[in-house]
């Protein structure tokens, strides 16, 4: 990481030239720390003529592309990090629902054999896989794109533009929360949203003027104490801790899939040696004590734990259940987002159960309630609950009087679970009175505080 003793002769002829073409290029590199280092054109876009996306330029052998295998020469800790990081394998979707949805559902594949939807969408934040045509031209389909999973032609994965935007590559950009905003917002992962909500959210910009945000060192409780960013509970230096390019590795639970799990559920299933959800959690709350107290942290965790079982155990995993039935005794079809049941269930879990859960896990209370379980209740049990009953009497009507039989016990069963007791109408009645006189109560107080 030490700089070059002068600018390259390559690299000052590139300059030479792109002062005049691209001038906010010019501008962007040099206020970087790039240059100070005299890292110039050259030594980041240089290729082997061998290289998949090479081409000539001015005589020089040059690949547009930055991947993170150039940016490695100089920050490999950096890369190898990102490598190891979730984000590295975002712009592995082409089988997962999002995608059949962008490709299929939505879109048509109307653009040299790809669906516009999925290249303007999905792939611009999880990354597609760059190709190079039989001119050496890049794929428009897959070209421009900074998406954080980028498949590049060297084979590498990520891209180190998607935080940092090229040429300033400034820390300031990639610490403030809008960095994260570009692809962690929206029905399904409202992350940026949740923050603003926050109190965190709150006084980071009511005082962003005392975030040091251009501290070389930046470390939480030291350098800065008004609030944390994204990149301070996730990536950046404590006291104790050095900086981290691997964004999971603080994250205890993977609130993700429809089915919350701890964060090395998977790894060790497939027998894989990881960093234990507990050795996470405990480096996440050596960020938060920088700010708070051991037993406001411990508290917070115990409030996020029960809101994340609370949703797998009373919606997750009957939803699942009831799905899974279906497909078992043969009552959907093959076809995907079809069936009007399939798309409720997404709901639940993709948009609803996850803004409950990141709600929670980033204190942003209206999207826990309302953006969150108010609306799984109401998709599980006005929704769900009927389609079910509906796709089960149409199979039965069909002939399938034992696979009806069935799936009628497995939701009689899930909804006679005590927290489901209010809908079956089985709830106990000192249960039942214990909330109407505290119910008369409220009325009587509200109206009683309206008249005066």
């Amino acid at each position: 990481m030490k700089p070059f003793a002068q600018l390259s002769d390559q690299s000052k002829e590139c300059a030479a030239c792109h002062k005049d073409k691209n001038p906010s290029i010019y501008a962007q590199w040099g206020r970087s720390k790039h240059y100070g280092a005299n890292v110039g054109c050259y030594e980041c876009h240089q290729a082997d003529p061998s290289d998949k996306d090479a081409i000539k330029h001015e005589g020089y052998d040059i690949a547009v592309i930055v991947s993170p295998k150039d940016c490695g020469q100089c920050h490999n800790q950096e890369v190898d990090q990102f490598s190891k990081s979730h984000h590295a394998k975002a712009g592995q979707i082409i089988g997962s629902l999002d995608n059949f949805l962008a490709e299929v559902v939505e879109g048509a594949l109307t653009l040299n054999g790809q669906s516009p939807a999925a290249v303007n969408g999905c792939w611009q934040c999880h990354g597609s896989e760059v190709k190079v045509l039989e001119n050496g031209d890049l794929d428009p389909t897959t070209w421009p794109n900074t998406g954080i999973g980028r498949i590049n032609p060297d084979g590498s994965i990520g891209a180190c533009t998607a935080c940092h935007q090229r040429h300033e590559f400034d820390m300031v950009q990639a610490r403030r929360p809008e960095a994260c905003g570009k692809c962690h917002l929206g029905p399904d992962h409202p992350q940026k949203e949740v923050y603003d909500e926050s109190k965190h959210g709150i006084n980071f910009y009511a005082h962003v003027d005392r975030m040091n945000l251009d501290s070389a060192k930046w470390i939480v409780g030291e350098d800065y104490d008004a609030a944390p960013t994204c990149a301070t509970c996730h990536m950046s230096a404590t006291r104790e801790l050095p900086v981290t390019h691997d964004v999971g590795d603080r994250i205890s639970w993977t609130l993700r899939p429809a089915i919350s799990e701890k964060i090395d559920a998977k790894d060790i299933a497939l027998g894989k040696e990881t960093k234990t959800w507990q050795a996470r959690r405990a480096d996440m709350q050596n960020v938060c004590q920088a700010c708070h107290t051991k037993s406001m942290i411990e508290n917070f965790y115990i409030q996020f734990d029960s809101l994340v079982e609370l949703y797998n155990e009373k919606f997750a995993r009957p939803g699942k259940a009831l799905m899974t039935t279906l497909s078992k005794e043969g009552m959907l079809t093959e076809i995907g987002f079809d069936e009007e049941i399939e798309w409720t269930w997404f709901y639940l879990w993709h948009h609803e159960g996850r803004r409950a859960r990141h709600g929670a896990a980033m204190q942003a209370p209206d999207y826990v309630q309302w953006h969150g379980m108010y609306e799984v209740a109401e998709r599980f049990y006005i929704e769900m609950v009927p389609q079910y009953l509906e796709v089960v009497e149409k199979a039965e009507h069909g002939g399938n009087k034992e696979g009806a039989k069935r799936a009628r016990a497995v939701l009689q069963e899930i909804l006679d679970r005590p927290e489901h007791a209010w809908f079956s109408g089985k709830e106990p009645d000192s249960v039942k009175e214990a909330r109407k006189k505290a119910q008369a109560e409220f009325k009587a107080r509200y109206l009683s505080e309206s008249k005066e």
